[in-house]
Order: structure tokens, then sequence, then C-alpha cells
């Protein structure tokens, strides 16, 4: 998944128009955009919608964090509709993940549904302790995870802080950061690392210089808050031509077995070659 689009879970035509945005992944909101008076209207719409659809694979649901009180009713309406996955906001620390978990395995019994089908996403910087904590997600195992992402505003309205970037447009140091701290564990865990969202959604030459350094910086895919940022986020998260054709070059010249090989005029080994193929990998999917 390249890009992520955020869509309002209680506006009908937005969700009406969104599989036609060219978002790998549409995220259906429950949470930050719906209001506590239409939660309910929000969580009947999308499961109304996800009933509809003819393909669900690339259909998520960030539902209200686990201490809202709200997140019981959006998994009971949502889990039964079969959704791609969950998108779980505001963790404190790993136990929510499993809680999380066993919670969506339930439903999937009950309404018997099979076990495991429904994937997760975290996002895993909205709180102060869930940043400290980050170091705690490492050694356990979560089957159903598949991405991790971040997230500066919650992060500081938790702080009761100011604009999250400098003046400049660079991430204060808080939040540079918590997004090491999730890069660092989604490559740790094996699973997509996803840069957040980019808030200016006019301004989509800084949109284009963020995916840009955050693609040199590991993250895999970007979230998105507006159909205009869409396409840029797809062109920058993909790989170029020039990209895979090195990188065919690359995995060629390592065809002879040996362990480190020369290729105009730098030297590459086993890490670079298995970087290669990972790229060739994800082009071909």
């Amino acid at each position: 998944m390249r890009s992520l689009l955020f869509v309002p879970g209680d506006s009908a035509p937005k969700l009406a128009k969104a599989t036609d945005l060219g978002a790998d992944a549409l995220i259906i909101d429950l949470e930050d955009s719906v209001t506590l008076e239409r939660k309910s209207v929000a969580r009947s719409q999308a499961a109304e919608f996800l009933h509809g659809a003819t393909d669900r694979t690339a259909l998520w649901v960030r539902i209200n964090s686990l201490r809202s009180g709200e997140s019981a009713l959006d998994l009971a309406t949502i889990v039964p509709a079969r959704p791609a996955g969950i998108v779980l906001p505001k963790i404190y620390g790993p136990e929510d993940l499993e809680t999380l978990s066993d919670d969506v395995q339930a439903l999937e019994v009950a309404h018997d549904l099979p076990i495991g089908a429904i994937s997760l996403l975290c996002l895993a910087t909205e709180t102060p302790s869930s940043v400290l904590r980050m170091g705690e997600l490492i050694g356990r195992t979560y089957p159903r995870l598949v991405g991790l992402s971040w997230g500066a505003e919650d992060l500081s309205a938790a702080l009761g802080a100011a604009n999250p970037r400098t003046l400049t447009g660079e991430w204060r140091f808080t939040y540079q950061y918590a997004r090491t701290q999730c890069l660092l564990a989604a490559h740790a865990l094996g699973v997509q690392a996803i840069d957040t969202v980019y808030v200016n959604f006019r301004d989509l030459d800084g949109l284009r210089q963020d995916c840009v350094a955050a693609r040199l910086d590991g993250f895999t895919g970007c979230l998105a808050i507006h159909p205009d940022q869409v396409a840029v986020i797809n062109e920058l998260f993909a790989p170029t031509e020039a990209d895979l054709a090195f990188a065919r070059r690359l995995v060629a010249a390592f065809a002879g077995g040996a362990g480190t090989v020369s290729l105009d005029g730098r030297m590459y080994d086993a890490p670079h070659l298995r970087a290669a193929q990972r790229l060739l990998g994800a082009a071909a999917r």
C-alpha cells in the first residue's frame, strides 16, 4: 500500500466517490473526522458501504481508540461487514494490539468468519506512553499486524504543544523522535512503515518533498487526507524504471555466486542484494 486515503464514515457522498480516486487503500474513518453525535451514523454507513462493495480488499476502517467507549460498538458493527483491516489509533502499549486482535477474533468466531482474515494497522505514536514504550512491541507476535504508522497532530495535542513543524517545515525534535521510533519498529517487526499525513493538502510541492524524504528514510507508503494527495503519493512511493533497471543489473551481477560485486564504480554486498530483491518483488506485486 503506497497511498492510504482517509474518508469520513459519516459522509455517504464522499464514500461513494472514494473508490475511484486511485488510492491503494481507503480508510473509512469513525474517529477524528466524525463528531461524537455522528458516531452511530458513521458506523452504520460504513457497514452499509462495506456490505455493498464488490471488492473489500482495499477497504479499511479506523475505529475509535480502545479507551474511548466507542470501539466495542465500532467493532460489533464493522467486523461482520468484513473489511480488509482495522486501523487502531491512540495506543498506549502492546497490550492494545493484543486486546484488539482478541476482540476481532471473538467477533470472527461469533459471525462464522475466517479467523485472521481481518488485518491490523496501528497508529503507534499518538500518545506519549506509546512513544516511550515503542520498544516493547518488539519480541511479541502480532499475526494480524501489517503496518505501523505514526501521528504528529494527536501527539501534539496530548502534549499541549504548538505546531509539530518549525516555520521552515521540518519536524520538531519530539516528532522526529516519534517518527524514527515508528520507522525502526515497523522494520523490526517486518511490517510496512507508513508515513503520517501531510496536513496542508493544498501544498502538493511540500507533500512531494515529504514523500521523497520518507522513501529515502525507509517508509513504504503515506497516509492521505485529501484526494489530490493520492497521485503524488502513488508516484513517489512507486519504484522508477531507473530504480528497477539498476536492481535487475545488481541481481544479475550476483548471479555468479560472488559475495561482493562491483557495479558502476561502487562495491555491493549481501544487504544491497536483498534490498534489490525486495524492490523487484514489491514492483511485481
